[in-house]
């Protein structure tokens, strides 16, 4: 009697979830494009991996490539480069990291303090609008700037009395000139997330602790980052988990061979071995090492804000 009702009630929720489906049908419709997006271009394409795992040939294939377990693996972390480049990435990414992401928060809080909308609409077109310009012409823009035979930063220095700067071809002004272009391109993009955040901040807290006499910085400090606490928890903990990633463009446009040792990064490094060495199935081992550390890395930092109150994204 109880399996049978057990039974009944499985019967009653599939039907149940059946007409839900039903009754929303056309918003899976609307749902289905992405689905197979998803499916056709990052799903299926994931049978590449496993050329990781195998010694392979162009001409046989991927599935008729003989497979060699991990020897990939140990090739790839036997070589000093491999670690060259990984330290570089973290290092690149976590400078970037402490620079933009206070950047953001506080241009964000600047922004919500204009109070005329035709000047706040005009500031943040000004400021997205470096997130759409092609890392080709920002690497132009640089070069221009910065170079140190000619650059528009090195003639004002020389017009003062001081000497060029090697801001392209030296170790340490090229990471800070990596920064500060990364910063320049993408901190008003950042600011989006953030300032719908504070649209959602009660006014009635400014009004009562206006009125008890706190100040505007007393305000921003125990009302604003308060109320936006979880967004920029959370948005931290999506940009750390992107720490093994760095975009191929940046540091392949603007590097060059006198800086390779801290401008090589994963993504330079793969690109070599891939496209310019075809040394397919190491560069395949590098790529799914990258993305099993940033996985480990998401649920450490996920677990990390879990542990100290926060809700975390998982």
């Amino acid at each position: 009697m109880q399996k049978k009702r057990a039974g009944n009630c499985r019967m009653g929720s599939e039907n149940h979830l059946l007409v839900r489906i039903w009754n929303c049908r056309w918003l899976y419709v609307m749902l289905l494009p992405v689905l197979l997006y998803y499916i056709i271009f990052k799903y299926v394409p994931m049978y590449g991996i496993t050329m990781a795992f195998k010694d392979y040939n162009v001409f046989k294939g991927v599935f008729e490539s003989p497979w060699c377990g991990f020897d990939v693996f140990q090739k790839i972390f036997d070589n000093k480069n491999f670690w060259l480049v990984v330290r570089n990435t973290l290092s690149l990414n976590l400078l970037t990291l402490a620079v933009s992401f206070p950047l953001t928060i506080i241009v964000s809080l600047m922004l919500n303090e204009i109070m005329s909308a035709k000047f706040k609409k005009v500031t943040q077109s000004i400021l997205y609008l470096p997130h759409f310009v092609s890392w080709v012409v920002v690497a132009g823009i640089a070069t221009n700037l910065f170079s140190q035979q000619g650059g528009t930063v090195n003639h004002i220095l020389n017009m003062l009395g001081a000497s060029s700067i090697p801001f392209l071809s030296d170790e340490g002004w090229w990471i800070f000139t990596y920064v500060i272009c990364n910063v320049w391109k993408e901190i008003g993009w950042g600011t989006i997330i953030y300032l719908a955040a504070l649209t959602g901040v009660d006014e009635s807290l400014y009004e009562a602790a206006y009125l008890d006499g706190a100040t505007k910085f007393q305000r921003l400090i125990y009302i604003t980052l308060p109320s936006i606490k979880s967004v920029i928890v959370t948005m931290l903990i999506l940009q750390i988990s992107k720490m093994m990633t760095i975009g191929l463009d940046a540091p392949l446009l603007l590097g060059n061979n006198k800086v390779i040792n801290v401008a090589e990064v994963i993504s330079t490094y793969t690109y070599r071995l891939g496209i310019e060495s075809a040394k397919y199935s190491e560069s395949t081992a590098i790529g799914l090492f990258q993305s099993v550390i940033n996985i480990i890395i998401l649920f450490a930092a996920d677990k990390f804000a879990k542990a100290i109150g926060e809700e975390g994204i998982i």
